[in-house]
């Protein structure tokens, strides 16, 4: 079953669509954290895909967009990676709510800024009891600036931030970019976790994976996906990946 849902955070609303799993519950469930200008569809629909997976394998998924990104209120200049830390774990808190969820059985699956979302997440949050990374980057710093100076329109100085692509980014979202350590942030997290890297990704360096391997004090696995490149653009890759990471949660949930 899958139903659009609402929930808030500070005061706004996020929306969402919930998969249901037929069958008994309570039952585990993951929540999908998005990219940076990303919605809860994500990139060739991928979310949607690995949700319904998920949930044709026994695990509910909540995919949401974060505060300012698809539907959901709030203006994309005032997002941080704070703020969207924060929707994480307001969304952990209506799944806890939910009588179909086992709260006890919560995990967190992030793509590129989302996954740097999740680690830093995962670090603070005891509720998440796996977690997978895909795509994610270890300096985010480095990898929006490398991505702004190959953007066929340089950033443009605005009252608010930059002018990145049309999207205001704030003067609060650059500094928390600068500041962020989601590799500090992780090693505190001892939960199992599955890094998932594309050996052709020409936004987050491949090695970046390996970092976040060296962090990780817990049962983990990493996999590359041979020639994939940032979104796992092929139907081969997607399959794969999206393979791969239920069988993590329906082993570690």
């Amino acid at each position: 079953m899958e139903k659009l849902v609402v929930f808030q955070n500070q005061g706004q609303n996020l929306y969402g669509m919930l998969h249901l799993p037929e069958g008994p519950n309570p039952c585990p469930a993951v929540a999908l954290l998005h990219g940076f200008t990303g919605h809860r569809s994500e990139s060739h629909f991928i979310f949607t895909k690995q949700a319904r997976h998920l949930a044709q394998h026994g695990i509910a998924a909540l995919r949401f967009d974060f505060r300012g990104s698809g539907e959901s209120e709030g203006d994309f200049a005032d997002m941080t990676i704070e703020g969207e830390i924060s929707d994480a774990a307001a969304a952990l808190d209506w799944l806890s709510a939910q009588p179909e969820i086992d709260k006890a059985r919560l995990g967190v699956l992030g793509l590129s800024l989302g996954g740097l979302v999740a680690a830093c997440l995962a670090g603070r949050d005891p509720r998440v009891r796996a977690l997978v990374l895909w795509a994610a980057p270890a300096n985010l710093a480095e990898v929006l600036t490398k991505g702004a100076a190959n953007a066929s329109r340089p950033p443009a100085p605005h009252p608010s931030g930059y002018d990145i692509g049309g999207l205001v980014v704030g003067h609060e979202f650059i500094r928390q970019m600068m500041a962020v350590r989601p590799l500090d942030e992780l090693r505190r997290f001892a939960g199992p976790t599955l890094v998932v890297q594309g050996t052709a990704d020409a936004s987050v360096p491949p090695d970046d994976a390996h970092k976040y391997m060296q962090a990780l004090t817990g049962p983990k696995a990493l996999k590359m996906i041979e020639g994939a490149d940032h979104t796992f653009s092929s139907v081969a890759w997607e399959k794969e990946v999206i393979t791969a990471s239920t069988q993590w949660f329906a082993q570690h949930l």
